[in-house]
């Protein structure tokens, strides 16, 4: 299953068999892309705005986190772009700790999740 799949990927990527996760798969009639729902729980504390720092300073991320103008990723907006649009960074409401993060996350599945990641992969290979 679709689920599975994530949860051996996450714990390779990682390099942790021992990995908590959580995944519910569906699919969607979306264009061309892969969109997440994504938990996130700390060792300590973290503050949305610092995870939002971060993401925008991550090579390969774009930060879509417009509160203001409720612009936050979208899959019909990944679709065609090689970074990964990260937004809706928001403290999880259901972890008093403050150790946890809810964001959303959207890439284009044959850029990011195939082609693109590919030649990238090439690139660090070749000298």
């Amino acid at each position: 299953a679709e689920e599975t799949k994530v949860i051996n990927e996450t714990r390779k990527i990682f390099d942790d068999p021992q990995i908590r996760v959580g995944v519910t798969c569906i699919r969607v009639p979306v264009l061309r892309a892969h969109a997440v729902a994504v938990t996130v729980e700390c060792e300590s504390p973290i503050d949305p705005e610092e995870a939002r720092a971060m993401s925008a300073d991550a090579p390969g991320c774009r930060l879509v986190d417009d509160r203001e103008r409720n612009h936050f990723p979208m899959p019909l907006e990944a679709t065609g772009q090689d970074s990964i649009l990260v937004g809706r960074i928001r403290r999880d409401l259901s972890d008093p700790s403050g150790h946890s993060l809810a964001l959303f996350v959207a890439g284009d599945q044959l850029r990011k999740g195939a082609a693109l990641n590919a030649v990238q992969i090439a690139e660090m290979l070749l000298p």
